[in-house]
């Protein structure tokens, strides 16, 4: 449920995806043993191919009762005759196949480019986190109206819960705080993109919720609690996450700045220390939600399936490395059932 997510992507102790691999000596690790665990949960696994989520949304509605089991058998049986049906097995050949000339886009020149890849997989990633906001949305409107007041989604707290508005961690003020950020128009209430950005702090836009992510995170690097980072503590508990994110990101140590130097960039006003709204720069590396890791997770794909190391993907490069690109979409099995099948190039 989306408030389980909520609460655990605000937590103070949150996991950071430790990226310690980059392209060295043409060695990577699994993508699987560079994620650490979230309290409680994993952020969403990036996917591929949209079949596999409208498979997966599928189940999950026939589940949840919002769709009978004939109807969404019709429709998983209409999809696979229109996508390669074989055997009951999505053909991963035939997908990549399809899905490539979507990919290769700006320009069209016959490759896949790293940037073209994150765009797809940030835009696969974005359109998943909407959806399941919308049947959160849905779900937690008591009186239908397309929008979601603060009481309706979080009732268990009182008027008096309210109004003393305390604001410790997890208390009715906190909660507000960042309700408040979300609704954009002030109106009171929160339409689907502004609940969006109450469920999914860490990937928004807006400098308030920035703000307010980055002073949840520093409660767990400002070690002496003056409310900012001195150098030291920077480099012992903000930089070196950084670096791993941008090593492999950036693929290189030396492209990577020193602690002096992000440090010296970062603090605007020269005071020799750095408050929240001085870390937004970094805020992907030090708090990084889903559209982040899709990014990342794109430069895992290529950086797997590259086998000339040119920077782009061929098809042919694709289709050898169809594995990388189905294998971990999700933990789960699709409906219990073997959808995967690739023919012997």
């Amino acid at each position: 449920m989306a408030k389980v997510v909520v609460y655990t992507i605000l937590t103070a102790t949150i996991i950071f995806l430790i990226l310690l691999a980059h392209k060295k000596q043409n060695q990577t690790q699994s993508i699987e043993g560079l994620i650490t665990r979230r309290i409680g949960r994993r952020l969403e696994m990036p996917v591929f191919d949209p079949l596999v989520t409208r498979i997966e949304r599928l189940s999950h509605e026939k589940e949840a009762g919002t769709k009978t089991v004939e109807a969404a058998k019709e429709e998983k049986d209409d999809m696979f005759e229109e996508y390669f049906a074989q055997e009951r097995r999505l053909n991963t050949t035939m997908r990549i196949k399809f899905l490539f000339p979507l990919l290769d886009a700006s320009p069209r020149d016959g490759f896949v480019s790293l940037k073209e890849l994150q765009t797809w997989m940030m835009q696969q990633t974005e359109d998943n986190m909407v959806y399941r906001t919308a049947k959160e949305l849905e779900l937690q409107d008591k009186d239908k109206d397309g929008v979601i007041t603060f009481e309706e989604y979080l009732p268990q707290f009182s008027k008096q819960d309210i109004e003393k508005n305390e604001k410790g961690h997890g208390e009715a003020g906190w909660w507000m705080e960042q309700f408040k950020n979300s609704d954009f128009d002030h109106n009171g209430s929160l339409d689907i993109e502004e609940f969006n950005n109450f469920l999914h702090p860490e990937d928004s836009r807006n400098g308030d919720t920035q703000r307010w992510v980055l002073k949840e995170r520093m409660t767990g690097m400002d070690t002496n609690g003056d409310g900012k980072l001195e150098y030291k503590e920077f480099v012992k508990n903000a930089y070196e996450m950084y670096k791993e994110f941008a090593k492999f990101e950036k693929e290189e140590d030396e492209n990577v700045p020193t602690p002096q130097l992000l440090f010296a960039e970062m603090d605007r006003d020269k005071d020799r220390f750095l408050v929240a709204d001085e870390l937004r720069p970094i805020l992907q590396y030090l708090q990084p939600g889903e559209m982040s890791y899709a990014k990342f997770y794109s430069t895992f794909l290529c950086h797997e399936a590259d086998e000339d190391k040119d920077g782009k993907l061929s098809l042919e490069e694709m289709l050898h490395h169809e594995d990388v690109f189905y294998k971990a979409v999700h933990h789960e099995d699709l409906d219990d059932e073997d959808y995967f099948d690739h023919d012997e190039l």
